[in-house]
């Protein structure tokens, strides 16, 4: 038994003048819209977000999500958070309904209003996603984790500074070049690695040695919405749609200090899980979306999906294998880095983004008649572990 998505929605990506509440409403108005259902359809709303708390002063957001529309009102509706992975858990409690039988029709709402606060006071709040004895109450932040990262890999597999800038800014530039097709990408540009690499030192300044400025993902506003039911209510009601024939959830320690600073240990497992799942291997791909929240994650994960051996993703980027028109071609959305990171939406848009490119549909760069693709969400510093496998309902 599995689940399909027969709806989607999605907003714009940016630095937005518009709420948090006039993005979750959008995108799921939108969402609505898409499956011609009734609201008195939907049988319960999970809105995914990560910390309104901190970023709008707003906690206890699930409610809000009856405002969607006046006949959703006495729905049940939940806030699920998991840090950056807060959207691809709000689609595993409503695929856990659905397939329970205590829902027919689920609606989930990723959402994040970032920009409400300056860049320091985003830091902090995004830093609760550590463990915050021992990282974000002693000033460490998500690109100071992530250098962590970036510096252990170079380390393991041996390469220099100079060779990881160079890599990095290939992957940089890929999704930068990819977002120029995204409408709803917030930071577009038809560039080369070499013309990020040229930067003067005060355009893309170091932010957490070796991580510089075009390393990092986006400070986001934005929402994405989804309307899920059972593959088989799908079918019966010749609803077009993307089932998810994949779905697996791992996670590791929640300290970076415990767990390897060179891979995504608990990553690989999910996607394992979920390989094993749908009875495909990473050849049998057609694309996929992964969490590029600073580019050294990128890099691990070609190595977590198995598109190379360990300490070897760089070959995925030099000889071109993750572009539009490569083996697998990874991020045409633009990415985290260039589409945007909204935290508590990431997980939703990465869905919706699948679910859009397999119904021919895409937001953004288009397939040749895509049949397989793959999303990779993780939370915090890859502690959370998110692997779906999408393709079109009835092929």
């Amino acid at each position: 038994m599995s689940v399909s998505i027969i709806g989607t929605g999605h907003t714009e990506f940016g630095n937005l003048d518009k709420d948090l509440y006039e993005l979750l409403e959008e995108s799921g108005k939108e969402a609505l819209a898409d499956t011609e259902l009734a609201p008195a359809d939907i049988d319960g709303i999970w809105i995914a977000n990560y910390s309104a708390g901190s970023f709008n002063n707003q906690e206890h957001l699930g409610p809000y999500g009856l405002e969607i529309h006046e006949d959703l009102r006495f729905t049940p509706a939940t806030r699920v958070e998991n840090a950056c992975a807060s959207g691809s858990a709000a689609i595993d409690a409503a695929r856990n309904a659905l397939l329970s039988g205590s829902a027919d029709y689920a609606l989930i709402v990723g959402v994040e209003k970032m920009n409400s606060l300056d860049t320091k006071g985003a830091m902090k709040a995004l830093s609760k996603a550590s463990y915050w004895p021992d990282e974000g109450a002693e000033g460490m932040t998500f690109p100071g984790l992530f250098a962590e990262f970036a510096r252990g890999y170079g380390e393991k597999y041996g390469y220099d500074q100079e060779e990881m800038e160079e890599i990095l800014a290939r992957i940089s530039a890929k999704n930068h070049r990819n977002a120029e097709e995204n409408e709803l990408a917030q930071m577009p540009w038809n560039c080369s690695h070499q013309d990020i690499l040229d930067l003067e030192e005060d355009k893309n300044p170091i932010i957490a040695d070796p991580l510089r400025l075009y390393d990092c993902s986006l400070i986001t506003d934005g929402a994405a919405a989804l309307v899920l039911t059972r593959s088989e209510i799908a079918e019966e009601n010749g609803f077009e749609g993307v089932e998810i024939t994949a779905f697996s959830h791992t996670t590791d320690y929640l300290e970076l200090n415990k767990r390897s600073n060179y891979e995504f240990t608990a990553g690989k497992i999910a996607v394992e899980n979920a390989f094993e799942q749908a009875g495909i291997s990473v050849e049998d791909l057609d694309f996929a979306e992964v969490h590029d929240c600073f580019t050294i994650a990128e890099l691990i994960i070609y190595e977590t999906l198995g598109l190379t051996e360990d300490g070897k993703g760089a070959e995925a980027i030099r000889n071109g294998w993750t572009e539009a028109n490569g083996r697998l071609p990874v991020n045409l959305s633009g990415g985290l880095k260039a589409k945007g990171h909204p935290v508590g939406a990431t997980g939703v848009s990465m869905a919706v983004l699948a679910a859009r490119q397999l119904m021919g549909e895409p937001i953004g760069l288009a397939l040749d008649n895509p049949e397989l693709g793959m999303s990779f969400n993780i939370g915090g510093s890859a502690a959370s572990n998110y692997a779906l496998v999408y393709k079109p309902l009835n092929r």
